[in-house]
């Protein structure tokens, strides 16, 4: 019964998730058409990977008739941000948890999905994940196959107002964690200027995103880790009561 509990759980804070990744995947698909991609090829794509970055990325170096060496290069950089979160939530979870569900936790990892299991308090159980999953994977399978088949039709304006989706879903990510944590919310602000300050040093801002984004995870996390560390009495008082809420 615990399991149904943390999946059903799962299961509606994967919903608005699913949502977003539909209205964005189908945006991908627009691009991926345009770079001669069938709608089998970009399902398969999504299927495989669940990285609209590293999507994005493929895309244009597909486009630019580049070489796989680039491709793998880049994808490399790009998503190397995942082996972090997966390192993150292997934390959480308990240290019994079978190897096949660490393999299908760790498949399923996204930004998004890391965003609000990150956000858990006390110990992580994995069918919470699949729960969230269950509705955002084939949203956005289904969001970027769609792209492919009948993103040209729609007017510019609707596909520009799709793009934007991902962004809300972040802020609902963010926002409520950094009311209930000042350490929480300074991380955020520090995150937000350290992105910025890349953008404007003209050395920095050639940095590609996804460097960008591994150099700041691992200085900001770090430098929250030193200043603010987690208390055992604290990290014990949280998992206790994540596992009261579950029941």
């Amino acid at each position: 019964m615990e399991n149904k509990k943390w999946y059903l759980m799962g299961l509606r804070e994967g919903l608005p998730i699913g949502l977003g990744y539909f209205a964005v995947g189908f945006t991908l698909g627009i691009a991926a058409r345009e770079a001669g991609i069938t709608a089998f090829q970009m399902g398969l794509m999504s299927f495989l990977m669940h990285a609209s970055a590293g999507q994005f990325a493929v895309i244009t170096v597909i486009a630019g008739q580049s070489g796989y060496v680039a491709m793998i290069l880049t994808q490399l950089v790009i998503n190397i941000r995942y082996l972090l979160m997966s390192a993150a939530l292997s934390q959480k979870i308990n240290h019994d948890t079978s190897m096949p569900k660490r393999l299908l936790l760790s498949y399923f990892v996204t930004d998004e999905i890391f965003g609000i299991s990150a956000s858990v308090k006390g110990e992580l159980n994995p069918f919470y994940n699949y729960g969230a999953a269950t509705l955002a994977s084939p949203g956005w399978i289904i969001g970027t196959v769609l792209g492919v088949l009948v993103g040209n039709i729609l007017p510019p304006s609707l596909v520009s107002a799709l793009s934007v989706a991902l962004y809300g879903m972040f802020l609902a990510v963010v926002i409520p964690a950094s009311h209930e944590s000042k350490a929480v919310a300074v991380v955020v602000i520090a995150s937000m200027a350290a992105s910025l300050v890349f953008d404007l040093i003209p050395l920095l801002s050639g940095i590609s995103g996804g460097t960008k984004i591994i150099i700041l995870t691992i200085v900001i996390a770090a430098a929250a880790a030193i200043i603010r560390p987690v208390k055992e009495e604290a990290a014990s008082a949280e998992t206790a009561e994540g596992g009261k809420e579950a029941q």
